[in-house]
C-alpha cells in the first residue's frame, strides 16, 4: 500500500526549544492513525509542522509523494489536506452557515451546495443551529463545527487535533462515531487525541509520543492491550 503522509526524522524548534525530535511515522490512504501521549509531548506540535507553523528544521515532510515541508499552509489545504485545530477556533460572531463558509476552498462554487449538505447529513445538529453564532453553541456543537468547517475543503488527509477536550463523555462517544463514518465515506484521518482508549479503540495504528520522540508503535488494539501503555494512559493515567 502507498504511503500518503510520511513524516521523515522531523526537529522542530520553539526558540531555542526542540519540541520534536527526529520524528518518523506514516500514514497509509483509507487509514485513521492516531497520536497519543500526555500533555506537552509534542502532539500538536506535530500536526502544526504539516502544515509549517511551526516549520520542520530538520527532516521532511512528504502528502502522496511530494515534499511540502517548505509550501504554504493555503497551498497544503489545496492539495487535500484538513486540520480541525485544538481549542476548535471557530468564528464565535459568525452563523454555523457562515463558519462552514469559510471551511469552502474559493474555486467549490459550483459544488458549495452540494459540499454543505454532506456536512448537515453527518451532523444534523449543525442544519438546526444553522443561522445560530458560534459562539453560543455547546462544546460539542463547536466541535462539530470545526470539524465539518474542516470538511468544506473536501479533505483527502482530515487532521483533528484534540477532538474530545472538555467534552462530556456521550458527547465524546457521538464524535468518535462521526470520525469512524468520515473515515468511512474515504477520508484518511491523523488523529491526535488524549483520550487514548477511545482513539486506540477507532484507530487502525497508533504511535506513541513521549518529549518529542516516537517510543512505541503497532496497531490500536494492540497497544491498547500493552501493558505499559494501560499503566500510564488508561489506569488513572491520561
Amino acid at each position: 500500500m502507498t504511503t500518503m503522509l510520511k513524516i521523515e526524522g522531523v526537529h522542530t524548534f520553539y526558540g531555542q526549544i526542540e519540541a520534536l525530535k527526529g520524528v518518523d511515522l506514516e500514514i497509509k490512504p483509507g487509514e485513521i492513525v492516531t497520536l497519543i501521549g500526555a500533555n506537552g509531548a509534542g502532539k500538536s506540535t506535530l500536526l502544526m509542522s504539516v502544515f509549517g507553523k511551526p516549520q520542520a528544521r530538520r527532516g521532511r515532510i512528504l502528502f502522496e509523494g511530494q515534499d511540502i515541508t517548505r509550501v504554504p499552509a493555503h497551498e497544503i489545504v489545496r492539495l487535500g489536506i484538513a486540520q480541525s485545530p485544538e481549542g476548535r477556533r471557530i468564528f464565535a460572531r459568525m452563523t454555523v452557515y457562515e463558519n462552514l463558509q469559510m471551511g469552502a476552498l474559493p474555486t467549490d462554487g459550483e459544488t458549495f451546495e452540494q459540499d454543505i449538505r454532506t456536512v448537515f447529513d453527518l451532523f444534523p445538529r449543525l442544519e438546526e443551529r444553522r443561522t445560530q453564532r458560534g459562539g453560543t453553541l455547546s462544546g460539542g456543537e463547536q466541535q462539530m463545527l470545526a470539524i465539518g468547517r474542516a470538511l468544506m475543503s473536501k479533505p483527502r488527509l482530515l487532521l483533528l487535533d484534540e477532538p474530545s477536550l472538555g467534552l462530556a463523555p456521550l458527547v465524546v462517544r457521538q464524535i468518535f462515531d462521526i470520525i469512524k463514518k468520515i473515515n468511512e465515506a474515504g477520508v484518511t484521518v491523523f488523529l491526535v487525541e488524549q483520550n487514548a482508549f477511545h482513539a486506540l479503540k477507532l484507530a487502525h495504528r497508533g504511535y506513541v509520543m513521549v518529549n518529542g520522540v516516537i517510543t512505541l508503535t503497532g496497531p490500536g488494539r494492540e497497544l491498547l492491550e500493552n501493558p505499559e501503555i494501560r499503566a500510564a494512559y488508561l489506569e488513572g493515567g491520561h
